[in-house]
């Protein structure tokens, strides 16, 4: 049998924000965009979901609903280093570990706890060691298989611990709940089950072939789900997995200068190479991405021999650009698809010709300077500071109000 912990941190971007600052202790914490910007919320603290905020929350509706609440910009870069420091404690009991997001993972202690009383302490070793070397709450759930701990991690948040031994515990605590209960099912799922008559687990235990029908292999899923059958193992993360590297940015204003959007491509197409390189990955495709001011979005692909090259990115995009219906825009992305590692990539001409690599470098160089002038800004000495996103941010808006 296998054991899997799973950890879930508490409000994480919020509650590393009231650790740093203590008077934000007990206050409606909302972390996104601010009010007077376009966004959603990010996360927020306990204090504002009292008020019905949530994540993905349109931060006009969360403003409307808690207008005393403190409001503030995510800091990524600070919540990723309390991720790495959250790593090293979890990894200390895994053998393998799967992260899902900077605050959560599943954790294998099959065999490095050996007994399931042995898991147990470790589950507790890990909420014990988060908040006295971080200083910040999780919850934790140990159980038979990863579904049966996220639904444990999650059955006495914030601050929680759950156990479920076995796939009939797991069956005999959400037999009567809502569909809504089983991680595959969204809120489009659970519409159309409703409108068969189908609303808690039991109901799917009770109508098998008829959701095996409607819904082919996800009905399959579902169903051996609401029996507490779940034989998926814990996978580590490899970067080759992901299916793309991406960045886009949403403006403040819509912006019909595609001049000015050609210029936020360039300083995109830099950030995408860079996270690239970071995992030693290349793409096979460029795509861009454009959300007009109606909100339509439309996303445009180009095969290109494996490349990272914020030179090659930018040109292709450029090229996709073009091609677009020249509207209002709100938001622009751009990125790199099938992505390959060193050893899975064809050899290109650049490989061959350290003069084709160095022009790529001259034209990203030039293409920067270009920006300077034209924004008066310097990115050449201030370009690590410039990438990080709530930087990259202040900067493109700078440039649409300067432009």
């Amino acid at each position: 049998m296998s054991i899997i912990i799973h950890v879930d941190m508490d409000a994480f971007y919020a509650s590393v924000e009231v650790r740093d600052n203590p008077a934000l202790k007990g206050k409606p914490l909302i972390i996104g965009s601010l009010p007077q910007e376009r966004g959603v919320v990010a996360t927020c603290s306990y204090e504002a979901r009292k008020y019905g905020v949530h994540s993905a929350m349109n931060i006009k509706e969360a403003y409307r609903l808690c207008p005393n609440g403190v409001f503030m910009h995510p800091n990524f870069e600070k919540y990723r280093a309390v991720s790495n420091q959250l790593h090293e404690i979890w990894n200390t009991y895994a053998t393998a570990s799967e992260y899902i997001a900077l605050d959560e993972a599943y954790l294998d202690v099959t065999d490095s706890a050996g007994t399931w009383e042995r898991a147990c302490d470790f589950a507790h070793l890990i909420k014990r060691r988060t908040l006295e070397e971080l200083k910040l709450t999780c919850s934790v759930g140990v159980a038979y298989s990863k579904a049966a701990a996220k639904t444990a991690s999650e059955e006495k948040k914030p601050d929680g611990y759950f156990e479920i031994p076995t796939a009939q515990d797991f069956v005999d605590l959400i037999i009567d709940r809502d569909v809504r209960v089983l991680y595959t099912v969204g809120a489009k799922t659970a519409e159309k089950l409703n409108r068969a008559g189908i609303h808690t687990v039991r109901d799917i235990q009770e109508h098998r072939d008829e959701v095996i029908r409607s819904f082919g292999k996800q009905g399959e899923w579902m169903t051996q789900l609401a029996f507490g059958i779940d034989d998926r193992k814990v996978s580590p993360y490899k970067p080759e997995d992901a299916k793309s590297i991406s960045r886009e940015v949403t403006f403040q204003e819509d912006v019909d200068d595609y001049s000015f959007i050609s210029d936020v491509l360039l300083l995109l197409a830099i950030s995408v190479e860079r996270r690239a390189a970071r995992v030693g990955l290349y793409g096979e495709g460029v795509t861009l991405k454009l959300t007009f001011s109606d909100m339509k979005s439309i996303t445009r692909s180009k095969l290109i021999p494996a490349s990272r090259a914020a030179a090659v990115v930018h040109k292709e995009a450029g090229r996709l650009l073009d091609q677009v219906p020249h509207k209002p825009v709100r938001l622009v992305g751009v990125g790199i698809y099938h992505l390959v590692g060193e050893n899975g990539r064809q050899l290109r001409f650049e490989d061959f010709m350290p003069e084709m690599k160095e022009r790529q470098e001259e034209y990203t160089r030039a293409a920067l300077e270009r920006l300077g002038h034209r924004y008066g800004l310097d990115f050449a000495g201030n370009l690590d500071k410039i990438f990080h996103a709530e930087t990259l941010y202040r900067t493109i808006e700078y440039m649409r109000k300067h432009r």
